[in-house]
């Protein structure tokens, strides 16, 4: 069997070490004599691998006091509707920047229970760009700022964290998360779906300030309130265990690999590569994204000639590259850059370009 270079957008990617240490513990994890899927969670075992997952996360972010960590069950799209359930009640306002396609799912999921103001939006530039910082309309009352750092599908990110005031900032990190060093501290919530940089799809992270658990929100069932998932270590019901396992396996990974200024060097570096080559291609590839708003985990790019696109994906998979259709709302062609994705993938891929281009060009 040979793996081939993985470039989905999620779920991603996985660090093959990973892979390879989850097989060899498949059926007995720890010595238990058991996999880790079968053991419950309240057992002494189970609850020492998530204490442990816990604090190499705490430690690879800086996660300061004052903050609670999460492992929730669902997607991020669940949060983008129980966001707002806690943290505020009826009648109150949040604002959010929209740079693409989860940023505007995020705004219509929250608007049954919040009235969600686009503050700031990059819509008139087709999502190629991010809105400028003076345009943006925030609120001082209002409950939080919501933004999408990196969007997946128009491959635009955020390089700094924005300035807000005192309104606490609400990030889905879903994306980016662990890609670089980031100051939690600016925060007052960060949340994830696990499928792109972390681990499996169905599990959520996610970081939140002590006194946003304590705001009252509205009222609902326990299942749906952060604190009482706080409160119960994030054990509540029985939560997803092998994903769990495997996030705390990936953190440990990343600790091996330097930790996030490396990782943060290494995706500058993998992204240049490929930016690079779209402008030594003489035009026959490019980034449609402005380039101070460019991704570097979820790079678009189309090629010079549409007609190209079903013989560039037919020969690009023959070749062992993976996932590099465009998502259907914009077209052409996407390479996804997460942290599992090395920078020989990528060197492979710009080889396959430039000899795709010589053949078709």
């Amino acid at each position: 069997m040979s793996r081939a270079w993985n470039f989905s957008a999620g779920p991603a990617a996985l660090p093959e070490a990973v892979l390879k240490r989850a097989q060899a513990e498949m059926l007995d994890w720890n010595g238990s004599g058991a996999s880790v899927m079968e053991l419950s969670h309240r057992g002494k075992a189970f609850m020492q691998l998530a204490a442990t997952a816990e604090e190499r996360l705490r430690r690879l972010l800086g996660v300061p006091v004052g903050y609670k960590v999460l492992f929730l069950q669902g997607g991020a799209t669940q949060h983008f509707a129980q966001i707002p359930m806690n943290l505020a009640a009826d009648g109150d306002s949040a604002d959010y920047i929209v740079t693409g396609h989860w940023g505007e799912k995020a705004v219509r999921e929250a608007a049954p229970y919040i009235n969600a103001r686009v503050a700031g939006t990059s819509e008139a530039a087709h999502y190629l760009d991010l809105p400028p910082r003076e345009r943006w309309t925030l609120d001082p009352a209002a409950s939080y700022v919501h933004y999408t750092p990196n969007e997946t599908i128009h491959g635009v990110e955020f390089h700094d964290v924005p300035d807000v005031g005192d309104v606490p900032l609400v990030a889905d990190m879903s994306s980016n998360i662990l890609s670089e060093p980031v100051d939690v501290a600016k925060f007052g919530l960060i949340y994830a779906g696990a499928q792109k940089n972390i681990g499996p799809s169905g599990l959520v992270v996610m970081i939140i300030r002590d006194d946003l658990l304590a705001r009252k929100g509205r009222p609902m069932a326990k299942i749906f309130r952060y604190a009482e998932h706080a409160a119960n270590d994030s054990m509540l019901n029985t939560p997803n265990t092998w994903g769990w396992y495997l996030a705390g396996l990936t953190f440990e990974w990343l600790e091996t690999q330097g930790g996030l200024a490396a990782m943060g060097e290494r995706n500058a570096r993998k992204a240049k590569t490929l930016y690079d080559a779209f402008e030594n291609s003489g035009g026959f590839y490019r980034s449609p994204v402005a380039v101070n708003a460019r991704s570097r985990m979820n790079v678009p790019f189309t090629l010079h000639d549409s007609a190209l696109d079903a013989a560039f994906l037919a020969e690009s998979e023959a070749a062992g590259l993976l996932a590099l259709k465009g998502h259907k709302a914009v077209g052409g062609m996407r390479a996804s850059l997460y942290n599992a994705v090395p920078q020989e993938a990528v060197d492979v891929l710009v080889n396959f370009m430039r000899d795709f281009a010589t053949k078709h060009g």
